[in-house]
C-alpha cells in the first residue's frame, strides 16, 4: 500500500490561525484542522503591532502536532493578510517593531506620496487600489518618522515569508502578497523599481519575485530538531486571498467570486490587467494570482464589523441568534459606507455606527437588531454596487456569484445578496484559504495537471451549496 502523502497548510489570519493537513484520497481532496491558535494585536510604542515571536512558536506548535500524530507533512505552506512586513538588517535581525495596518501610522502618506507621483499615475503603473494602509504607505511612514531603520534594511519580507525564513534560513518574496505593497508593476509583474528610486525607497532590500509552487528550502537543521522531522517549505499564493480565489470551485469565467471573512474580497479572474482610469474611480485592484493571473477584486471591510458588534453585545448569542436578530431587524433603513475609515480600528464599533448615522442624517441604531441589520444591509448593498460595477467596467453579465471562505456560512447575508443580485448565488468551501492553499502544495508535486483540473477537485470534494432565495 502506498503511503499516504500530506501537505499541510498553515493558514494566519488577524485573529487566529490554523493548521490543516490536506491529503488526496480517492480523486477528492481530504482535510483536517490539527492545530489552531489566536493571533491579536498590541500596543508597542504608541502603535498597535503583531507579536511576531508568539506567532512563530504557534507555527513551530503545531508543527510539533503533526509529528504527535505521526502525520508527517511532505510539505508546508503559510499564508497571511497581505500589506504588513518586516525590514531585517544584514545579520536577519527584525529592525523596529512588526506595526500592523490598522494603526494609524500612515496617516499623511497618501498625499506625501502623491507630491511625487500624482495618484493617477500612481495606478496606470500598479493598478492597485487605493487603502491608506497599503505597504508603500507604511514604508513612507518609517521613512518619514525612524529614516534610521530603512536606512539599516538589509531586506523586505512580507509577514508569511519572513515566517519562511525563520524556517529555512531562506528569504524569498513571493508574486501574489506583494502586489498588494502597491510597489510591482501591474504590466511587468515586477517590482517597480524606477518608482522606489523616485519615493527614496531602497530597491536593494526588495528580492527577486517568486511564483506560488516556488520551493522555499528545507527545515534548517535547528528546526528539524525542534519539531522532530524534515520537510519542504513551499510557496502557495501567500497572500490569503490569492489562496482562497484558486479554491473556488468553478472553471467558469462568467461568475463572480466573493472571498468572504474578516475582509470581503469581490471580484473576477483576468489574464490582463485594467490599470485605466475608469478602473481607478471605481476603486478597483489588479492584484497578483496564481501563474500570474490577476485578482481584479475590491476590497470590502467585511464581517470584521459583525465580528466587533458580537464582541460588544453583552449577551454571548450563536450564529443562528444573531441572524435571526437581524431578520427581525430589517424594518431599520439607515445605511453606512462599510469601507469609512472610522470603522477600520474603533474603541466601539457600535458607536462609530450611531456616530456615522448621525453625521449624515439619518436615524441611529440603537438596539441589536437595528445594529445587525444595518451592518448586515450595508455590506449587502455594497456586494452588490460592485457587482454592478464589475459588469459596467467589463461590458460582461456574470450570473453566479460564489462565496467562499468562513463567511460563506453565514445564511443571512448570503440571501440578502441573492435578494439584491438576482444572482445565482453558492456558497463553499468554508476553509477555501487553506484548500488553496494546499492546492499550491499538490500541483508543485503533480498530483493535479493545472488548476482547471484542481478546481474541478474541490467542487467534488467539499460541500457547495445554492442560497435559497427566501431567508428561514
Amino acid at each position: 500500500m502506498t503511503a499516504t502523502r500530506y501537505y499541510l497548510a498553515i493558514d494566519i489570519g488577524a485573529s487566529s490561525g490554523r493548521h490543516i493537513l490536506g491529503w488526496v484520497d480517492k480523486g477528492k481532496i481530504r482535510i483536517e484542522e490539527i492545530y489552531r491558535f489566536k493571533n491579536q494585536l498590541e500596543k508597542r510604542n504608541g502603535h498597535l503591532c503583531w507579536d511576531l515571536a508568539h506567532l512563530f512558536q504557534e507555527v513551530l506548535s503545531g508543527l510539533r502536532k503533526c509529528k504527535a500524530l505521526d502525520r508527517v507533512p511532505v510539505s508546508v505552506g503559510i499564508d497571511t493578510w497581505g500589506v504588513d512586513f518586516v525590514l531585517l538588517d544584514e545579520n536577519g535581525a527584525v529592525l523596529g517593531d512588526t506595526v500592523a495596518y490598522r494603526d494609524g501610522r500612515t496617516k499623511g502618506m497618501d498625499e506625501e506620496v502623491y507630491r511625487v507621483v500624482p495618484e493617477a499615475a500612481l495606478y496606470a503603473r500598479n493598478g492597485i487600489q487605493k487603502q491608506l494602509f497599503n505597504s508603500i504607505y507604511q514604508l513612507m511612514a518609517i521613512k518619514k518618522e525612524t529614516p534610521d531603520i530603512l536606512a539599516r534594511a538589509a531586506r523586505f519580507l512580507m509577514i508569511p515569508e519572513y515566517l519562511n525564513y525563520r524556517l529555512t534560513g531562506v528569504a524569498k518574496n513571493e508574486y501574489t502578497n506583494a502586489t498588494t505593497t502597491q510597489l510591482v508593476c501591474a504590466k511587468t509583474q515586477d517590482w517597480d523599481t524606477a518608482l522606489m528610486e523616485k519615493l527614496g525607497l531602497p530597491a536593494g532590500i526588495f528580492g527577486p519575485l517568486c511564483l506560488p509552487k516556488t520551493t522555499v528550502g528545507s527545515f534548517s537543521k535547528e528546526i528539524e530538531e525542534q519539531v522532530g522531522f524534515q520537510s519542504e517549505v513551499v510557496l502557495p499564493a501567500t497572500h490569503d486571498t490569492g489562496s482562497a480565489v484558486m479554491a473556488v470551485p468553478t472553471n467558469d469565467d462568467n461568475s463572480i467570486y466573493l472571498s468572504s471573512g474578516t475582509w470581503s474580497l469581490m471580484g473576477i479572474e483576468r489574464l490582463i490587467p485594467d490599470c485605466t482610469e475608469m478602473s481607478r474611480l471605481h476603486n478597483f485592484t489588479n492584484e497578483g494570482g496564481y501563474h500570474h493571473r490577476y485578482r481584479y477584486l475590491k476590497n470590502i471591510m467585511g464581517m470584521w464589523m459583525m465580528q466587533n458588534l458580537r464582541q460588544e453585545f453583552k449577551h454571548p448569542y450563536t450564529f443562528e441568534e444573531l441572524y435571526k436578530l437581524a431578520h427581525i431587524g430589517r424594518y431599520f433603513a439607515s445605511t453606512v459606507d462599510v469601507n469609512d475609515a472610522s470603522f477600520l480600528a474603533p474603541d466601539s464599533m457600535t458607536r462609530a455606527l450611531q456616530a456615522y448615522c448621525e453625521r449624515t442624517g439619518q436615524e441611529k441604531p440603537e438596539t441589536e437588531c437595528e445594529l445587525l441589520y444595518c451592518v448586515y444591509h450595508s455590506l449587502a448593498r455594497c456586494y452588490a454596487e460592485t457587482v454592478r460595477e464589475l459588469e459596467e467596467i467589463t461590458g460582461r453579465t456574470y450570473p453566479t456569484i460564489h462565496i467562499v471562505g468562513g463567511g460563506c456560512q453565514d445564511r443571512f447575508l448570503n440571501h440578502l445578496l441573492v435578494e439584491l443580485t438576482g444572482k445565482a448565488v453558492y456558497a463553499g468551501p468554508v476553509e477555501a484559504t487553506a484548500v488553496g492553499n494546499l492546492m499550491a502544495q499538490m500541483l508543485k508535486d503533480h498530483m493535479f495537471r493545472d488548476l482547471p483540473e484542481a478546481r474541478s477537485v474541490v467542487a467534488k470534494s467539499f460541500d457547495v451549496r445554492r442560497v435559497a432565495e427566501c431567508f428561514a
